[in-house]
């Protein structure tokens, strides 16, 4: 029963971690629209972009921790899926502070 609770967690973070991609994407191209301080645009823009890089990587990460047969390995894959996860989302939040202290 454990490992089926486990499964339904990754199922619920590989789903997250993909719709946050898209979102740190449309972020991006939104971002771009606005002529402000070009610096902070910059510095928010490559941090968007590799928010959205950690959390396409975590993606791929769950995904092939739930295709894995290996246990032991799935037990890696998924935690080091959860730390870029962790760190794209601390990204995406810095990113937000950037925004609302430098764009409005």
């Amino acid at each position: 029963m454990q490992r089926k609770w486990d499964r339904h967690e990754i199922l619920q973070l590989l789903t997250l971690s993909a719709t946050l991609a898209g979102l740190s994407i449309t972020a991006l191209t939104i971002f771009k629209k606005h002529d402000v301080d070009k610096f902070a645009v910059t510095i928010a823009d490559d941090i968007l972009a590799a928010v959205a890089l950690c959390f396409l990587l975590a993606t791929y990460l769950f995904f092939f921790s739930l295709r894995t047969r290996h246990s032991s390995l799935a037990a890696k894959l998924e935690l080091v899926g959860d730390v870029i996860f962790l760190v794209a989302l601390t990204g995406m939040v810095a990113t937000g502070f950037i925004i609302m202290y430098t764009v409005w």
